[in-house]
């Protein structure tokens, strides 16, 4: 009678022990969760962190690289003067595309007109097209977070649609002077492998 007892006391303590092990690890692997699913949202470590320009050159839009110089086999920056552009106004800010056409002119750009873009943008987008290409990287320069885009223009001119992100011009001091080596968008292609470029859009070639 003891024994039975003793066994059914034994038995009884080893159940309690199972299913307290059986709640602790369900406990612990929640928690575990817990912690992984906060280290994800929060983005610690880099893990599951969003893509950002120095992962994803030029906002992930592929970049013709720079047309380098017969004679000196480098690209190089041009100077501003040679390089005509119309500025439109892609946020609901009034007069921002006047204010920054006025910088840009400032600087030397040649300044052909300035207006309101038909569509919103969140980031400064300049549009070009192969002819212009060494002035598309010149003109980039003065941004600090404006997106490269090719498109099928056969002028010269190029489009800035100013993006809701804008703030400034880069600082002059900040920007490479004519002549200098274009530091070319990683990740960039020949102009003449890149396929399918979009259409300039209400583009205004120059008369």
């Amino acid at each position: 009678m003891t024994q039975f007892y003793d066994e059914r006391l034994a038995r009884r303590e080893f159940m309690y022990q199972r299913k307290r092990f059986v709640l602790s690890s369900v406990a612990i692997g929640v928690a575990i969760a817990f912690v992984l699913a906060l280290i994800v949202q929060s983005h610690l470590f880099g893990i599951a962190a969003p893509r950002t320009p120095e992962v994803d050159p030029n906002y992930g839009v592929q970049a013709p690289c720079a047309i380098k110089n017969k004679d000196e086999n480098k690209a190089s920056y041009i100077d501003n003067r040679a390089v005509s552009i119309r500025v439109l106004n892609g946020t609901k800010f009034r007069g921002f595309a006047r204010a920054v056409g006025e910088g840009l002119r400032n600087r030397g750009f040649n300044l052909i007109e300035v207006g309101n873009s038909e569509t919103r943008v969140k980031r400064t987008t300049i549009y070009f097209g192969k002819q212009s290409i060494n002035e598309a990287y010149t003109l980039v320069a003065n941004f600090k977070d404006a997106i490269l885009r090719m498109d099928d223009r056969q002028d010269k001119l190029i489009d800035v649609v100013l993006g809701a992100t804008f703030s400034n011009l880069r600082p002059k001091t900040d920007v490479p002077a004519a002549g200098a080596a274009i530091n070319e968008i990683r990740g960039c292609a020949a102009y003449n492998t890149i396929k399918n470029l979009p259409k300039a859009a209400n583009h205004k070639p120059i008369q």
